[in-house]
């Protein structure tokens, strides 16, 4: 039997097991399929290697119950929305007394000017506004750039992710190196190949050939690729490309929804970057809907210009729900008692311990593997090294070892995410979840052919 039938044989045994332990999942499964699409409230809530959709009945900390009464030890932890743990008390007791005094006004908080004063300290930039998600907060980004650089032009990296925003849905052709619309993108009317240009990361070459006619806006970009497997700057590589940007006149805007593991401020503080606007949602209020975006005073003194020479209406910026009085609540408690160097340090030497172990173990299963960490986020990558670019994702990555891997761990109470293996270290991750998951990995090396 070769290894590919192997691996069929394997999934199969692990989804009849699944079957078996989850038998209230899969009813609520059937259930749902009358009143949502796909049997979930949201249609990605269904993008995993398991027969069904695992059903949660309840999450604190690390711990992940199902409806099935089953816990999990969690390192997907909300694909990095419960990065800093399942409602932490601090954001759960805010909610609960905001709840209690009003949700939503559309007028500021009293509480604003306190977590605009924590926001430049969390995170260095002194002017800031609030959206509900990463996707509204670099639409709105996008907006701003072209209004105030009066240029049409963005530029992404490819393989890149900023949300649901239509101009980064686009692919890069290896061959001519044009921009191509994402097949996978549903409902899309517009080939956004006339506005965005595509690169390929970590590639300065390529870099200020797109910069160079003068016609950027802005460079929109997560300081390493995180949601088309993991994929790190090279040593001086955001150095140049800062100094590129300034040259030709393109705003940086770093998107940092998922690398604010890499410690306090993010990547951009930990490696003291200093991009023109910034960006982050998803665990930024604890979990709670919210996103931020920042900007220096010389980009703030730009906008207030254009939006004070445009014609009185709407501005295309800005939602009803945008900073309503509970989001404020829990992004102050989340900023006072979360992103604090105290909460990293234990993250930070929690996932170290955990590289450590997957890497001890890879290499003395002489699996071709690799495991790349960038702070308290990490990816066991099947592949015998760290990828540079995307088109290195495409030729190594192996999707159904990734998906075997994944329910091979639930099945044995580890949750890792459904995407590229990726396991994020929270604060209330201890010394038992790693080894737990250690272990979990060591039968895996066990029944894996070679």
């Amino acid at each position: 039997m070769n290894r590919a039938s192997t691996l069929d044989t394997l999934l199969a045994q692990e989804r009849t097991r699944f079957v078996h332990t989850h038998p209230r999942s899969m009813a609520l499964a059937q259930a749902a399929e009358a009143h949502f699409l796909f049997g979930v409230p949201l249609h990605w809530m269904r993008d995993w290697p398991s027969p069904a959709t695992l059903f949660v009945q309840q999450a604190q900390g690390t711990a992940l119950t199902c409806a099935d009464g089953l816990t999990y030890r969690d390192f997907c932890l909300g694909d990095t929305g419960a990065m800093f743990g399942h409602s932490p008390a601090p954001v759960a007791q805010a909610i609960a007394q905001q709840a209690a005094q009003g949700l939503t006004c559309m007028l500021p908080s009293t509480l604003a000017p306190r977590v605009g004063r924590l926001l430049q300290e969390r995170f260095g930039l002194p002017l800031w506004q609030m959206t509900l998600t990463a996707s509204d907060a670099n639409r709105f980004v996008l907006r701003w750039a072209r209004a105030i650089t009066r240029r049409p032009q963005l530029l992404v990296f490819d393989g890149c992710y900023h949300g649901a925003v239509d101009d980064t849905l686009v692919d890069l052709d290896p061959a001519s190196g044009r921009t191509l619309p994402r097949p996978s993108v549903l409902g899309q009317v517009h080939n956004h190949d006339a506005f965005t240009r595509v690169v390929p990361f970590n590639d300065l070459s390529a870099l200020e050939a797109a910069l160079a006619p003068g016609d950027v806006a802005l460079l929109l970009a997560e300081p390493a690729l995180t949601n088309f497997g993991l994929v790190p700057p090279q040593p001086g590589f955001w150095e140049a490309a800062q100094a590129l940007c300034r040259r030709h006149g393109t705003l940086l805007v770093l998107d940092e929804t998922h690398t604010l593991s890499s410690g306090v401020g993010g990547y951009t503080r930990a490696h003291g970057l200093r991009p023109d606007l910034w960006v982050a949602g998803k665990a930024v209020a604890g979990g709670l809907p919210c996103a931020v975006y920042g900007f220096t005073e010389e980009v703030g003194q730009r906008m207030r210009e254009a939006k004070t020479a445009a014609p009185e209406g709407h501005s295309g910026i800005g939602t009803t729900l945008s900073a309503n009085a509970l989001t404020l609540a829990a992004l102050h408690a989340a900023l006072e008692h979360l992103h604090t160097p105290a909460t990293y340090v234990h993250m930070l030497d929690t996932a170290q311990t955990l590289e450590a172990g997957l890497m001890q173990r890879i290499h003395a299963a002489g699996r071709p593997w690799t495991v790349t960490r960038l702070g308290a986020r990490m990816e066991l990558q099947f592949m015998p090294q760290t990828p540079r670019h995307a088109q290195d994702v495409r030729d190594f990555g192996q999707p159904a070892l990734e998906a075997f891997t994944h329910l091979f761990m639930l099945n044995r109470g580890v949750l890792l995410t459904p995407f590229h293996s990726m396991m994020l270290c929270s604060p209330a991750t201890s010394a038992q979840d790693v080894q737990a998951l250690l272990d979990a990995f060591d039968e895996l090396l066990d029944v894996l052919p070679r």
